[in-house]
């Protein structure tokens, strides 16, 4: 899961593997695999590496996952 931001300020998880794609508009919208959508403060590119990070540690260590 990654911790992201909601337009209002407010921290939640998301599980990463819900996404569906990850648009730019005047802010980022997330639209999940039953197209429900989010947005969110965090450019594509920074969800776009907090996905990668989250992968790499699951897949490395699966017993040591960190934020």
């Amino acid at each position: 899961m990654i911790l992201l931001k909601s337009l209002a300020g407010k921290e939640f998880y998301l599980n990463c593997d819900l996404i569906y794609k990850v648009e730019k508009e005047y802010d980022t919208l997330i639209t999940l695999v039953d197209q429900k959508t989010i947005w969110v403060q965090e450019t594509p590119e920074e969800i776009r590496d907090k996905v990668i990070q989250f992968k790499n540690q699951v897949y490395r260590n699966p017993w040591e996952v960190k934020e």
